[in-house]
């Protein structure tokens, strides 16, 4: 099938084919007489794969590696390896996503319990200078805060 076929059925821009071809996630491609692309049935599969792994967290290099040149030639191992690895990975952003939440509604919770003898700017300054993002153990405390650590 030429590109704009294969831009039809996976919904790609032919330059998005194009670059997945000119980066090697792409390798099926053959040239006809005339210079033309000419695309297998399977690049659907392919082109289908590379969209869904990048949704799931999987950058173009590790799509590079993982990818087989051959469909039918995948490496188990290494296929499990990096599905494992990318769970992993994205366990590893949730935690920090909870912690950085964590620490966001303490802030609120300060902020939003402002005492009435002091403006805005100045109970901002106090709510901030208690807190530090770069340690994950340290909260601002007040009635509804928890202690650090």
């Amino acid at each position: 099938m030429k590109i704009g076929e294969l831009a039809e059925q996976t919904g790609l821009a032919p330059s998005r084919i194009r670059f997945y071809e000119r980066i090697g996630l792409l390798k099926t491609v053959k040239r006809q007489a005339n210079g033309y692309r000419s695309y297998p049935p399977e690049a659907v599969l392919v082109l289908g794969m590379i969209t869904a792994a990048q949704k799931s967290g999987f950058s173009l290099d590790e799509l590079r590696t993982l990818l087989p040149a051959d469909l039918t030639q995948w490496n188990h191992q290494a296929l499990t390896q990096a599905l494992r690895q990318k769970i992993q990975d994205i366990e590893e952003i949730q935690q920090r996503l909870a912690e950085n939440k964590s620490r966001l509604q303490e802030v609120l919770i300060q902020v939003e319990e402002k005492p009435d003898d002091i403006d805005c700017a100045t109970n901002a300054k106090r709510v901030w200078s208690q807190v530090s993002f770069g340690d994950a153990h340290t909260k601002p405390t007040g009635k509804a805060g928890s202690a650090a650590k």
